[in-house]
């Protein structure tokens, strides 16, 4: 396994930005560029899951770093909340909201799963040495 130096290093931030620049295409690709309210909300929602596991990290506590994954993992809820509404406006077909929606189910389990491997994990971050 690879040694996790910094943030930019993590599956879960890499795959969290993956899905902002989605947010973005979608933008760009659609009439969402004129409903300036929902955009600013899903780039917002969808911005905050990398933010978090970023400043989490950054932390160099586990206990720390738990909450703001916790708050990551809550923003992915968000995000998919408001594709919904993308669809509903149809800003998206069925398909693109299948592939978004599962891309972030699965981010989120994601990040539970490292909530659960953080708070099993004998090292406490580096705060703490």
């Amino acid at each position: 396994m690879a040694t996790i130096e910094k943030f930019e290093d993590l599956e879960i931030w890499q795959k969290a930005r993956l899905m902002c620049q989605e947010i973005y295409q979608i933008r760009e690709k659609t009439n969402l560029k004129s409903d300036y309210k929902l955009y600013d909300q899903i780039n917002g929602s969808s911005g905050s899951i990398m933010d978090n596991i970023a400043e989490g990290f950054e932390r160099n506590g586990n206990k720390e770093f738990k909450q703001f994954l916790s708050i990551a993992k809550a923003s992915c809820g968000e995000t998919r909340s408001q594709l919904y509404r993308i669809l509903d406006r149809k800003y998206i077909t069925q398909d693109d909201f299948n592939t978004h929606h599962e891309t972030l189910t699965a981010l989120s389990k994601q990040i539970a799963g490292f909530m659960i491997y953080l708070q099993k994990s004998e090292l406490k971050g580096s705060k703490f040495k």
